[in-house]
């Protein structure tokens, strides 16, 4: 077969179109990978890219130097090909932050935020989060008895985003409104006419919430740039504006996912929830295999190509744009064996990559870990005859091509 879309590389065949409605993200997974380590890919919009779906190849990438984050590298861009109307446009070109600069730049963004979330540091918000944790887990627990629960809703959203707020510096008050922009900023339906609005709204909210930090300084990472700035280090408004909109989005929509998908999988496969009930297998198994399996990440726009690189047999020609496909990367038997497509917590060793691999590893990848840590044994020792209020398959995931996110997790707590 021919490639359709101009631009293909050597060894390609007609490219996989990524489901904008997200169906089947197992089934379409199993399509990337089957198709090779390197794929041509068409996102919603009709935007040509390469996936790599491979565990060996996409590490590879990810260190490699000739792979680059500034969005004038991708040749589509430079043709004009991208609308600025283009759904994904705030994913691709975000704006400057640690997320599009790399090298020394990079560096110089990455080193406060790294700081502020090593291991070390991190473990200290331990109270808190047990805190946060138990007071949702009693009004979960004061609701009539069999009545139907989101629990996505009602914990598994408001955990991870009052976190990353108190560490942002964010009040409360915008989480009504950073939730209802970040559902258009992440959706792959949202209508060309809206994305210019909602571009400029969440920057306006962003910068409002700097500037308020400005004026009112606190014990949040958003003050420590500032003062960094003040101090000599160079970072603009607009990095610290951009650095801040980065680390809200990604986290507590990584961690929602985590957690999210965690139950799920336990639900399904209740063998092994006896066993880590039981304290047969710990905790920690059950979030790493979940961030293998059903990782929260599913696919992460978007990396350039400055020059032809080889990937197996394949070529990612230079100027083309590069998606890694977390969710095909999970399940790579010639990384987890041939049991990769299975769930299991007893899974030894497990080396994944679902929160990155190289200088633009997840910097909060410490904390994701910690709120999982602490979120799901309390939950199921708070409920542990906890329930999925329907069938699996009828468990709908939202149209959004990054995060493996449901709309919704309906549950019977007893």
């Amino acid at each position: 077969m021919t490639c359709p879309i101009d631009h293909c590389g050597p060894g390609d065949a007609a490219p996989v179109t990524l489901d904008p409605f997200v169906t089947d993200l197992d089934a379409e997974s199993a399509v990337l990978r089957a198709a090779g380590p390197l794929v041509r890919v068409v996102l919603p919009g009709g935007v040509g890219v390469y996936a790599v779906t491979r565990h060996a190849e996409a590490r590879a990438l990810l260190t490699d130097s000739r792979v680059v984050k500034d969005i004038n590298v991708w040749g589509a861009w430079q043709r004009g090909e991208i609308p600025p109307d283009w759904p994904l446009i705030g994913l691709a070109n975000p704006g400057r932050s640690m997320l599009t600069v790399d090298g020394d730049e990079h560096r110089r963004l990455r080193t406060l935020v790294a700081q502020a979330l090593t291991v070390r540091r991190v473990e200290k918000l331990r109270a808190g989060i047990e805190a946060l944790t138990a007071g949702m887990l009693d009004r979960l627990a004061a609701l009539p008895a069999g009545e139907r629960v989101d629990l996505k809703a009602e914990f598994a959203y408001p955990l991870p985003m009052n976190v990353i707020s108190e560490l942002m510096g964010v009040d409360a008050a915008e989480h009504p409104r950073l939730k209802a922009l970040f559902e258009k900023f992440f959706s792959t339906q949202t209508r060309p006419e809206e994305v210019p609005q909602m571009m400029a709204d969440l920057g306006a909210l962003f910068s409002r919430i700097v500037e308020s930090r400005r004026e009112n300084p606190g014990d949040d990472l958003t003050s420590a740039l500032i003062a960094a700035s003040e101090d000599g280090d160079h970072l603009t408004t607009e990095e610290i504006t951009n650095t801040l909109q980065l680390m809200v989005a990604a986290g507590h929509e990584t961690t929602i996912s985590l957690i999210v998908n965690a139950v799920v999988a336990l639900q399904t496969h209740p063998e092994q929830r006896a066993r880590v009930l039981k304290g047969e297998v710990p905790w920690e198994n059950v979030i790493e295999e979940t961030l293998r399996w059903s990782t929260p990440t599913s696919h992460v726009l978007i990396r350039f190509a400055t020059e032809d690189i080889e990937v197996g047999d394949r070529i990612l020609p230079k100027g083309e744009g590069l998606v890694v496909s977390f969710g095909a990367i999970g399940r790579d038997e010639e990384q987890h064996g041939p049991t990769a497509g299975e769930f299991d917590v007893t899974r030894t060793p497990n080396r994944h990559i679902s929160f990155g691999h190289g200088p633009h590893v997840c910097p909060g990848a410490a904390l994701s870990r910690l709120e999982a840590l602490v979120a799901l044994p309390a939950l199921y020792a708070r409920f542990p005859d906890l329930t999925l209020a329907v069938a699996p398959e009828e468990l709908r995931h939202k149209p959004v091509l990054t995060q493996n996110d449901l709309f919704d997790l309906p549950v019977h707590l007893a």
